[in-house]
């Protein structure tokens, strides 16, 4: 197809620079987050002390007004070594994937320059959620290499706060530990929750398409 067909299809030409197509993508955290890298931390093989961690970060991110009220960490749950630290970014980085576990498991196989976190030097590691995974999220788990996920908040949680998590099977839970990875569902839930309210009450965007 021709530069003049595809002006008379109404098409954008390719040579046109300000409509080339992009070759890269960059998500970043929060300054806030980055910047108080030293305190995220927890107590070794407390998944409570993890969660509060998780938790925190979705507080904090809420009080910043820098996105949505979910934070997640890759942590190593034996040694207490916090991989990666994140929180949602949907809003600030224009990117629906930017959700906190994605954010995250991401994060966590750029450290180890590998998309299998099973393969790393201090797996088994384990994803800390501050909400029961949306539908995405909960389908990038198998493939991660994470062999252990805790959540706070429950779907209906979430859902209560005004947000769509997608279809799910109800079997979820039992789907990944029929490959392998455990699950723990409701830790510090109600704490995990008021996190949701407080961000439904503050006006901030619920950003459903």
């Amino acid at each position: 197809m021709g530069p003049g067909l595809i002006e008379k299809c109404g098409c954008l030409s390719m040579s046109s620079e300000a409509h080339r197509l992009r070759s890269d993508v960059t998500l970043q955290l929060p300054r806030w987050l980055t910047a108080d890298a030293r305190r995220w931390t927890f107590e070794p093989g407390e998944p409570a002390s993890a969660m509060a961690l998780a938790i925190e970060l979705a507080r904090q991110n809420v009080e910043h007004q820098t996105g949505g009220p979910f934070g997640a960490l890759v942590v190593s749950l034996a040694s207490g070594e916090v991989v990666s630290a994140a929180v949602n970014c949907v809003e600030a980085q224009s990117c629906s994937c930017a959700h906190a576990e994605i954010m995250a498991l991401s994060l966590a196989q750029q450290r180890y320059a590998q998309w299998n976190l099973a393969t790393t030097p201090h797996a088994p590691l384990t994803l800390v959620t501050s909400a029961e995974p949306c539908a995405m999220c909960l389908g990038a788990i198998p493939w991660s290499g994470v062999q252990h996920v805790i959540c706070g908040a429950t779907k209906a949680d979430v859902e209560a706060a005004g947000f769509d998590e997608g279809a799910r099977s109800s079997l979820w839970v039992d789907e990944l530990n029929e490959r392998g990875i455990g699950v723990e569902v409701a830790c510090l839930r109600a704490q995990a929750a008021q996190v949701l309210m407080a961000y439904a009450q503050s006006g901030q965007t619920i950003y459903n398409p």
